[in-house]
């Protein structure tokens, strides 16, 4: 093992986003559905997949199994042990001190920030999802000329409750970046109101979307944003965050602008990162679908032109323990046999090396949500 990668397993993740994981024990139709950002089919289980080799190799022996062990004994040793221990052991493993946890998206009960950091030993920290936060004032009743005082209100309640350090918008799933990038008036805001108070669900108006940005600027906070690769609502070539490009210019010097995820994307992301101050990339949720072989090959490019206070990591675990397990290794491997290559080619210091892989691991996170290790972690 190289000295990269003894500091990078010695280093303390911060998590900077996550998801819980699901507060009951899971049926094997259950876990393989969260194994997957895909739908299940008939015949073809999750399990083989990047992802699911990568739980049977590097996560089975967490759970007191061989290498490799038949999906059918990996899910009775798990269900065994419950989901607690599971989780616990799980993250414990990570070696991960602080979790950013996104609380936006919970079609199933999920565990709380609190519950992974006690889990975890460690801190955690809460992002607010702001399309959750305009479809709770949507749901509560208001008239169309009062959305968007009333929609400000609810979200500086919401960022003013105690651990919030960020803020999060789906809005790749919703319209895509093809957007004006531009504030919209008043005048529009009340007319895009009106049209969705009538027609009523989700938050998928182009005008409305805008409006919830530019209200994220408002906020001062962190603004995180969803790139990329995801389920299959959403439409990747409108996910690209090269899109952005012009919002980025308008908005420039206000708030730090994280892009998740990015695959594949990242060549665009790490452009973003090297051109605009405040913009900010990780590869998470990537990392554990590729499995730690492969992670090392998108570390590389998003790390072509990025600089190197500019990258971050998660996990982008969502539902299950597993995933906070693999998003840390792969991250760890993948980082270090980067790192350590252009150290012997003579490409970068050790040192340099070194320091990056802090950096990227935890102070760079650190430093953007001005964040203490030690610090709150309610609900």
């Amino acid at each position: 093992m190289g000295a990269v990668r003894e500091t990078l397993d010695a280093v303390r993740l911060v998590d900077h986003h996550c998801h819980g994981t699901v507060a009951a024990d899971l049926g094997r139709d259950a876990f393989e559905s969260l194994l997957t950002e895909g739908e299940a089919w008939p015949g073809i289980s999750p399990f083989d997949s990047p992802a699911g080799v990568a739980v049977r190799r590097h996560c089975a022996p967490l759970l007191d199994l061989p290498r490799h062990t038949p999906a059918e004994e990996y899910l009775a040793r798990r269900s065994e042990l419950g989901r607690r221990e599971v989780q616990r052991r799980f993250l414990r493993a990570a070696g991960t001190d602080v979790f950013c946890v996104d609380t936006g998206y919970a079609p199933d009960p999920l565990t709380t920030p609190r519950e992974i950091a006690e889990a975890a030993g460690g801190t955690s920290y809460e992002v607010v999802r702001l399309e959750g936060v305009a479809e709770s004032v949507q749901t509560a009743g208001v008239e169309p000329d009062a959305y968007a005082d009333t929609f400000r209100t609810a979200a500086l309640e919401a960022v003013r409750r105690p651990g919030v350090v960020a803020v999060k918008s789906v809005a790749a799933y919703r319209t895509g970046f093809d957007l004006d990038p531009a504030r919209p008036s008043e005048v529009e805001v009340t007319e895009a109101a009106r049209r969705w108070f009538a027609r009523g669900g989700r938050l998928d108006d182009p005008v409305l979307v805008r409006h919830l940005l530019w209200t994220a600027v408002d906020l001062g906070l962190p603004l995180q944003l969803h790139t990329g690769f995801g389920d299959s609502d959403i439409r990747l070539h409108r996910a690209d965050p090269a899109r952005l490009t012009d919002w980025l210019h308008l908005t420039a010097g206000t708030i730090p602008v994280l892009l998740l995820h990015c695959w594949p994307y990242q060549r665009q992301a790490a452009y973003l990162a090297a051109v605009f101050e405040r913009v900010y990339l990780d590869v998470g949720l990537t990392l554990h679908h590729v499995g730690p072989a492969r992670a090392g090959g998108v570390l590389a490019e998003a790390l072509e032109i990025t600089p190197f206070r500019k990258l971050l990591y998660s996990s982008d675990a969502y539902g299950v323990a597993e995933f906070f397990h693999l998003g840390a290794l792969a991250f760890r491997q993948g980082l270090a046999e980067l790192l350590q290559g252009r150290v012997d080619a003579d490409e970068l210091s050790l040192p340099d090396a070194l320091r990056i892989a802090r950096w990227t691991g935890r102070d760079n996170a650190l430093r953007v949500y001005r964040l203490e290790a030690d610090g709150p972690e309610d609900d």
